[in-house]
């Protein structure tokens, strides 16, 4: 398994026991499930404009990650894209096709992926384990969540992401992002996001 680098950066702050315990959970699945990974620390990070300030230029494919929901609030939508990517939300509703969306709460985020505003991840679909016992909110499949994938990430041979708390990021290869997209289970679907709409 490849070494796990958690190295501090002199301008890190220390972080809490809440987010020890957060990505303590993360690289534990990961570990049990033979996912390889690296991971460093840096300041905290709640937006793509600060986090491009502490990330390592490792070739990874850095991510925007978004957290929806519908209308009618019984359907949860993670979307993840390049960063160097932008989108508007009308054009991101056109796309998805779901209707009318709103960025989801804090207490919504809480409870489908186990994360707080401003450490949206796709590793944060650990949270999101399939139930027999269907809510409202579940989707036919058993999970809360369906995700939705930028295309161009098919081609990205690394890609990075925050382990539930924005203090860090963590790298996986392709092949082991998708071998972890497996593990979860649930839905997800590329989008073409260059496309005209």
């Amino acid at each position: 398994m490849a070494e796990h680098n958690m190295e501090l950066s002199e301008q890190s702050q220390p972080v809490s026991e809440e987010l020890k315990a957060r990505r303590a959970k993360v690289f534990d699945f990961l570990k049990e499930h033979g996912i390889e990974y690296t991971t460093y620390d840096h300041p905290e990070a709640p937006t793509i404009e600060i986090a491009r300030q502490y990330w390592r230029q490792d070739g990874s494919k850095h991510c925007k990650n978004l957290f929806f929901r519908n209308h009618k609030g019984n359907r949860h939508y993670l979307v993840v894209f390049d960063s160097e990517q932008s989108m508007a939300i009308h054009d991101m509703e056109k796309m998805l096709r779901q209707g009318k969306l709103s960025f989801a709460s804090a207490e919504r985020m809480e409870r489908c992926l186990g994360l707080l505003p401003g450490s949206v991840s796709p590793l944060g679909l650990i949270h999101d384990s399939r139930t027999e016992e269907l809510t409202k909110e579940h989707f036919p499949n058993g999970h809360r969540v369906k995700l939705f994938l930028d295309q161009d990430l098919r081609t990205a041979e690394r890609v990075s992401f925050h382990p539930c708390d924005n203090t860090g990021s963590v790298v996986l290869s392709n092949a082991d992002f998708m071998k972890f997209l497996e593990i979860w289970g649930g839905e997800y679907e590329w989008l073409d996001v260059t496309a005209e709409i």
